[in-house]
Order: C-alpha cells, then structure tokens, then sequence
C-alpha cells in the first residue's frame, strides 16, 4: 500500500517498531518507533516525558515528510 501511495505523488512515512519489515515491504520514508506494543509512547514514563517522545517522534516524521528520498530512507 506505501508503495501505491507514493506512486500516485503523495509521499508517505512509514513508521514502525520492525524496521526490516517496512525495508521489506518497499516504504521509501522509515521512521522506527519504540515497541510493539507501544509503537508511538511508552506508558512507562511520566506525562510530561511521554509527551516529548510522542513530540519528537511525530516531528521526525514531518521532516521525513519533507525530505526528498530516491530510494529507501531510515531516519534515525
């Protein structure tokens, strides 16, 4: 599917807890998250410290957004 929607022009972030997986599967825009069961927080953390990861993550995700990419692109 992140393949198709890159071909119509819209650019897509795939982000995820399994890496290989989204190399696998062809997504050109990877952002890796922190676990499975928990791929965008950690409930282990206070509210404040939550929040900040969830920030930074989502914010990574836009600059992947705007970033050009030919090929596939892991942004750490």
């Amino acid at each position: 599917m992140v393949k198709e929607i890159e071909r119509a022009g819209l650019p897509v972030v795939h982000m995820c807890t399994v890496v290989p997986i989204s190399l696998t599967v062809g997504a050109n825009r990877i952002v890796p998250t922190i676990a499975i069961p928990h791929p965008l927080g950690n409930p282990s953390l206070d509210m404040d410290e939550e929040k900040s990861l969830r920030r930074n993550l989502v914010e990574k995700a836009l600059k992947a957004l705007e970033t050009e990419v030919d090929g596939q692109k892991v942004f750490e």
